[in-house]
Parts: C-alpha cells; structure tokens; sequence
C-alpha cells in the first residue's frame, strides 16, 4: 500500500546520509520532497503542509545542524512525526467489564468492507476466550445476510438474522438472542450506500440509539482516496464513532487516505486487514507503521507473529531436535510454521531494508515454493524422512518422479537440509555447554534455558528456510542473520 510513498522517503532520507553537515538548503530541499511525496501519495493537502511545517522547524535547531550525525537527527523527527500523524499509541478495543453483552457496530459505505470485517473482527475476538455474535443488520444490500452467515459458519461463530427487514429491530432481538445463548460480544454489521446519504446516516443513528454500543468502529476502504477525509468527517459528525478499521491495506493504492484519518478526525485507527483470510485482521501499532513507511522493519511484528502460530508441543519438538537430531519431517513442521506466520514474503519484508530488497529481486516465490518442497518431502520414505543422508542418487532420481519435480530440486533441498542440520548441531553443543547435554530438562532455571535455546533454533532455522525454500535470495538471508527475532 504504502510501497510509493515509502520509495520516495527512504531515497530522500538516503541523500541526507551521504553529508556530513546539512546546511538550511538541505533541510528545504529534503522537505520539499517530503512534502512531494505525501501529496503524490493522496495525503490531504492540510495535513501535508502541517506535518512538513513541524518537520521543518525541529530539523532547522541549532541541535540538529551543528550534530555530529544531522541525517540520523532528521530520520528521528521524520519517524516522530510520522507516527505522531498515526496515533503515536496503539488504540486498543475498549470493552465494558460490567455489561454483558458488550456490543460493537460497525458503519461505512457499502463495499469498504464491512461484513468481511465483522467477521474478521469476531474471529480475533473468538481467539481471545470471547463468544461473539454477529447480527446481520444490513437489510438494504441483496445477500448481505447470507455473506456474514457463510463468513460465520467458516469461522465457527453464529449470526443472527431475524426477520431480515428492519434493521433496528434485528439489533435489538440480537442483544437478547446474546443474552439467552450465552454470547459476551455482539457485532452489528449496519448497511452501507455507495455514497453518503440521509437514509443511512439515519437508520445508522437510530440502531446506535436502540442498541447503545460500548464500540462505533468505521469500515474505511485504505483504496478510497482523498475522497476518505469527507468521508469520515461525515460519520464522525452523525454517528460519533470511536475508531476506524483500515480495510484493503494490502492493496496496491498509493495509501495516503490511511494517513489522512487520524489527523483529520482525531479517532485512532484501530484494526487493519491485511488480506482475505480471516486471520489477516490485526491490531494497529502506529510506531511500526511509521518505521515500515521509513524502511526500518517491523521485527517486534515477526517476535509477536513466531510466539502467536507457537504452541506447547512445537516447543516440545523442538527440545527434541536438540536431543535426537534433525529430520525431514521436522523440516516439514518448521515450514508449515512460516506459513502460518504469513509466509516468506511477509517476513523478509518485516526486516529492515526487506521491502526495498524484495524489489530488487523481483518476484519471489513463497506459497507455490513451500508447497513444492512439501510435495518433495512427502515423496519419501519414513526411513528417508528419519534418515535423510541415506537418500542416494537413485532414490532422488525416485523422490523427484514422484513429487513432479527434477533432480535438481531435491539436490536443492537435501542442501538445505544439511544447512539446517549443521545448525542444530550448533544448537546442540550449546546447550551442552549450559548444561543441558542431552537430557531432559526439569523444573525452574534450567527448563527456562531450554526454552531460550530452542527459540534461537526456531529463530535459525526460519532464516535458513528463508534462504531457500521460497526461492528467497542469500541478500535476504544476511539480513535476516542481521536482526535475529
């Protein structure tokens, strides 16, 4: 989304670096770029020539100027005031503790995404121990009802729909259903119109009125353009809405609608979707936005994602890694774990300078090279999957025929293996080293260094399969070892 903008920042801030002293000049000319690039990213006028003005005036102090490092000093007031001009804080879900149950509405023109974020929004909410509901209260658009109830049964939540005429009364029957099926939150998804109108805004004003929501989150299209900011100015004076959820962020639009919201209104943005899937619904963190924007990563994003698809028995498998060797099927498992963790492009692209490396490489295969490799691996043997240098040349000549791909390719992944394995040995006489050796680790300090160790040798083996089984260039791979997890 923000791929334009990004480019034309990052390269700006690239021309400070090679100076050893910026002069008043330097501040102008890079501002004046800034400023180029935020209006040619569709930002709004106002909140271009704001953010430049307070830009400016930091950059041109005697602190910055006479500094031993002026670029680094105008990097630092470019991301301050760039996640400034996104929220500065994440904005959580304010839920009412005493009320059962909570209700959350949701309002915005129609195809900015709404249905497919209520249920979105329910599946998050189901992952955090809650029982949502989703009442279909969108009455007006054809077949609305029958998305979010399919949305609902692919994500194992119910939805309510009643008699599927009058929107205010389904809100309000959908807070007693909640009540008698023992639901803690209800997602009211409201009708849109493909532009503002006097109905909408109404029956939007009147279900708030009937249903008295403890969350108004808006729908915004990050497609839509400057057209947004009239928009959400026009939600936000009816319907007094409590935070915005940014939808299509993943697409290919120049994105500077998304960075208008928060100035021109004031409300946080809270939630974005980052694809189709229903887990692609994330909390909005401002401070990584901004430095994404700037091309400085977002590794504390990759940290959160690896400890979220983690389980116990991931764990497990990977302390007895440590104690009985590497094997093909463990290949398997650690690749099915990037998947989940949204694949090999999204996380080169979450380490610094990965956006910009991505780029120069071209097109990098992710799902269709994890998959090829996972053809490979199931075309062997259980002895073959357990003992790997067994595989000779006339059982890769087998393994190839029988997964659809050449010599070459299993030649390739066996490498990789080896990699690996050289790893774990690694791994191995470290945690010798400590005093794990190869046994079983107990209670207390040494099961807590147990657990450290096999997160490093998560953290390598994602790095190397990184390197490899997407097709992701060794320039990839050096950043990864760069910024470990």
């Amino acid at each position: 989304m923000f791929d334009s903008l990004s480019d034309r920042l990052q390269n700006t801030i690239d021309k400070l670096r090679g100076k050893g002293r910026l002069t008043e000049d330097d501040i102008n000319v890079a501002m004046r770029e800034i400023r180029m690039a935020l209006l040619e990213a569709d930002v709004n006028y106002k909140v271009v020539k704001d953010f430049v003005a307070k830009c400016k005036e930091k950059c041109l102090t005697s602190e910055v100027l006479d500094s031993l490092t002026p670029s680094q000093n105008v990097v630092r007031i470019v991301l301050d005031q760039l996640t400034e001009l996104l929220g500065t804080t994440e904005s959580k879900l304010t839920l009412a503790p005493n009320r059962t149950p909570n209700v959350i509405m949701l309002v915005g023109l129609q195809g900015s995404g709404k249905t497919t974020a209520a249920s979105k929004l329910a599946y998050l909410l189901k992952g955090q121990e809650h029982k949502p509901l989703l009442a279909a209260c969108d009455t007006h658009r054809p077949a609305a009802a029958d998305q979010l109830e399919t949305l609902g049964k692919e994500i194992g939540v119910p939805v309510y729909r009643g008699d599927g005429k009058d929107a205010v009364k389904v809100a309000k029957e959908s807070i007693q259903y909640a009540v008698d099926c023992m639901n803690d939150i209800v997602i009211v998804d409201t009708a849109g119109r493909l532009q503002i109108d006097e109905e909408m805004m109404q029956e939007a004003v009147n279900i708030r009125d009937a249903v008295r929501p403890d969350q108004i989150l808006m729908v915004v299209d990050a497609m839509t353009g400057q057209d947004i900011v009239n928009v959400v100015q026009t939600f936000s004076e009816r319907v007094n809405f409590d935070g915005v959820i940014m939808s299509k962020l993943d697409g290919d639009a120049r994105g500077g609608g998304a960075l208008s919201v928060r100035a021109v209104t004031g409300k946080p943005i809270k939630f974005v979707s980052m694809g189709e899937k229903p887990d692609s619904l994330e909390v909005f963190h401002p401070d990584r936005m901004a430095k994404r924007i700037l091309g400085m990563g977002d590794v504390i994003g990759i940290i959160e994602q690896a400890e979220k698809t983690a389980d116990e028995q991931s764990l497990e498998d990977a302390q007895r890694m440590l104690r009985e060797g590497f094997t093909m099927d463990d290949m398997l498992t650690e690749m099915q774990q990037i998947r989940k963790m949204g694949g090999v492009k999204k996380i080169i692209s979450s380490l610094p300078g990965g956006d910009k490396m991505l780029k120069q490489v071209g097109n990098i295969e992710d799902e269709k090279g994890l998959k090829k490799v996972e053809s490979m691996i199931y075309s062997m043997t259980k002895e073959e999957r357990a003992r790997p240098k067994l595989i000779n040349g006339q059982r890769r000549k087998r393994i190839a025929a029988g997964s659809g791909h050449t010599v070459q390719e299993v030649n390739q992944l066996l490498k990789q293996w080896s990699e690996m394995n050289k790893m774990m040995g690694k791994m191995r006489q470290m945690s010798q080293n400590v005093g794990g050796g190869g046994k079983r680790h107990g209670k207390g300090k040494n099961r807590n260094n147990s657990k450290a160790q096999v997160r490093q040798l998560q953290a390598m083996m994602r790095q190397a399969q990184m390197g490899g089984m997407g097709g992701a260039p060794q320039g990839g791979n050096r950043a990864a070892r760069r910024h470990r997890y």
